[in-house]
């Protein structure tokens, strides 16, 4: 490449030559010739060359600091499962304990939570055969209640930071946190709104008690309650709504069923884009009492709905009974996609 160093030598040399004797003019003359047409072919080469050399790395040409840029304003990768995925069924089999706070006959979930969920990785872990765990936390978030309370809806929600402490637990072993909502007298979906702030995460779904959603005048252990397949797609529609604004994995919409009466309608469930409906049979009694009531109430089983079976530790062993195996659950027809406990 020449400089203008080069340059300049040429019309130094130029100068001296001048000074020569007139003898030596024609030698000057070639001399100078042959120092600019140098500088000439060497300015053509420099500047002929430069603008290939760009094109063969075009990265060249970014400002400094683009390729990180380019990387911070990529889309951010989809919110997953806790173990991977975002799709429910037929990867895992849920296995879950349920309970609040404070009240041990609703269920194990309660007290030493990380204690808790060793106990039932272990139990989970024999549910595993053909697919991967995934636990669950049911968090019986809206509780029934005996007396009306300030409202006159005979149901308590747990605050916000019992929410919270359940949550943490859950993520802590990669389970998931499904909120339990009995609505006394108020209604499903504005029970389930009222936790909007925990929906909108990827690992919080919900389970339905329609057995706790009284009517009218009724009290809650006096009469049983009941709900309806359009209540339920009316809570389906709210979730598949936040699935969708935040891009959400699937989301599970249990609904337990003690008896063909407390939910009318079946048929009429409608599928949502990110809701899986599972449908929890919550049989009491005996062993073979517990598999007639699954049977029953399976053969109402909606297309696209996904069978579960609850056991419970203390009812299903009074009077000489006992809490059915693994292996008994997974011989129901069909298998459990969701076993919970309380």
């Amino acid at each position: 490449m020449c400089s203008r160093a080069c340059c300049a030598a040429g019309r130094t040399r130029s100068r001296d030559m001048v000074r020569t004797p007139a003898i030596g003019g024609l030698a000057a003359f070639v001399g100078i010739a042959m120092v600019l047409v140098g500088c000439f072919q060497a300015h053509s080469v420099s500047t002929s060359r430069a603008p290939r050399a760009a094109a063969a790395n075009p990265t060249d040409l970014r400002a400094p600091g683009a390729e990180d840029a380019a990387k911070a304003t990529a889309a951010p990768a989809p919110q997953e499962l806790p173990r991977g995925g975002r799709t429910l069924f037929p990867e895992y089999r849920l296995v879950g304990f349920c309970g609040t706070p404070g009240a041990p006959a609703l269920g194990a979930l309660q007290g030493n939570l990380p204690a808790i969920a060793k106990t039932l990785q272990a139990r989970g872990a024999e549910y595993a055969h053909d697919r991967k765990l995934l636990p669950v936390f049911e968090l019986i978030a809206v509780v029934v209640q005996e007396w009306p309370g300030r409202d006159g809806k005979y149901r308590r929600r747990v605050n916000a930071a019992v929410v919270r402490e359940y949550l943490r637990a859950a993520r802590q072993v990669g389970a998931l946190l499904l909120l339990n909502i009995q609505p006394g007298q108020s209604d499903f979906v504005t029970e389930v709104k009222y936790f909007e702030e925990y929906l909108r995460e990827p690992d919080v779904g919900v389970a339905l008690d329609p057995e706790w959603a009284m009517k009218g005048k009724e009290r809650p252990g006096v009469f049983f309650g009941r709900t309806s397949g359009e209540t339920l797609n009316e809570v389906a529609a709210y979730l598949s709504t936040l699935i969708t604004q935040n891009d959400l994995p699937e989301k599970a919409l249990v609904f337990h069923e003690v008896n063909r009466g407390v939910l009318k309608d079946e048929s009429q469930l409608k599928a949502f884009p990110g809701v899986v409906f599972i449908k929890s049979v919550d049989g009491l009694g005996p062993v073979h009492a517990k598999i007639a009531t699954y049977g029953n109430l399976m053969e109402t089983l909606g297309a696209g709905v996904h069978p579960g079976f609850k056991l419970f530790f203390d009812e299903d062993r009074r009077n000489g009974g006992r809490l059915m195996t693994p292996k008994e659950v997974l011989a129901l027809s069909p298998p459990p996609e969701y076993v919970m406990y309380e």
